[in-house]
């Protein structure tokens, strides 16, 4: 699978020279997912709950089983990079269970990463500037221009961004549904975890950076296993990885899926009566990988089947 966004080399736009960054290092996690569901009559699935590949993550093995058995298909999506899963099922209990071994690389931040002026931003990036359904870039530009406008640009003001959302929104589950927007989050001050990101991602178009949201398996003690959400900021002349929640370390998320906003990377879309009744995406870090998976070249999949 191509990369979705490649990354294009810094042009040193005011910069001086600088030590090189060290080397990236890697981190192996193990993913066991489970979701149930009980259903009323026919349905059709789409899901996106498989590990992404490519951009800094090599799949080692994964496993899907869906009981009961049935016929289900796979495809990555050409513009995004995600992998969707499709089915089709009768009335009665369904459940679903994924399990995959992921290594992934993990770059060293650089604290002096710049903004990239919109001329240099390159065209497959530039519609993560724009307003979407839950990220009101447009409407809340003023609030992102007198809290975030005088302050230095780069790396340090997308971190600001993530420091005002953390201290000024409360963690309350509950207190969102699937058609908040950022506005309303930065209204009421509380949501979840998307609604961090969403809020982050909105106050970064506003200043003309480009930000997109990623969800992603993780793992948290507090609340019960969910799927996570958070965002990447293009700076630099490539995608960092921000948590505003600050609920996990960045360093230790395997990504699902990339897109706009919530919409374009929900993990499950259902078309019919269907409950959920059961849900633990869980994941595991086990620590640095050995022998030559750390290294696999960009694309390969050396999958296998699971015990």
């Amino acid at each position: 699978m191509n990369q979705l966004l490649p990354r294009t080399p810094d042009t040193g736009f005011g910069d001086t020279a600088r030590a090189p960054l060290p080397s990236p290092a890697s981190v192996r996690t193990k993913i066991d997912c489970m979701l149930a569901y009980e259903l009323d009559g026919d349905c059709e699935f789409v899901f996106l709950i498989h590990a992404a590949l490519g951009m800094d993550q090599t799949l080692v093995e994964e496993d899907l089983l869906l009981e009961p058995a049935m016929r289900y298909r796979t495809y990555t999506d050409e513009h995004s990079g995600n992998r969707f899963m499709r089915f089709s099922a009768g009335a009665g209990p369904l459940r679903v269970r994924y399990r995959a071994v992921v290594d992934r690389v993990i770059d060293t931040i650089d604290l002096d990463a710049r903004e990239v002026p919109v001329h240099e931003i390159p065209d497959e990036v530039l519609h993560f500037m724009l307003p979407t359904r839950y990220c009101e870039s447009d409407l809340l530009s003023p609030v992102a221009q007198q809290l975030f406008g005088a302050l230095p640009r780069g790396h340090s003001r997308v971190r600001a961004i993530c420091d005002w959302v953390h201290d000024h929104i409360a963690y309350r589950i509950g207190s969102t549904h699937a058609t908040t927007t950022a506005r309303d989050v930065f209204v009421q001050r509380s949501g979840v975890c998307r609604d961090y990101a969403h809020l982050a991602v909105t106050f970064c178009r506003a200043l003309n950076i480009p930000a997109r949201l990623v969800s992603a398996y993780s793992h948290f003690d507090e609340p019960p296993p969910d799927f996570h959400a958070i965002f990447e900021a293009y700076l630099g002349g490539r995608w960092v990885m921000f948590d505003p929640s600050g609920m996990a370390p960045v360093e230790q998320v395997v990504r699902l899926a990339t897109g706009r906003d919530a919409k374009d990377v929900a993990f499950a879309t259902i078309y019919g009566p269907a409950r959920m009744v059961a849900m633990s995406p869980e994941l595991i870090c086990l620590g640095n990988p050995a022998g030559a998976a750390a290294t696999a070249p960009a694309g390969a999949r050396p999958v296998v089947q699971m015990p």
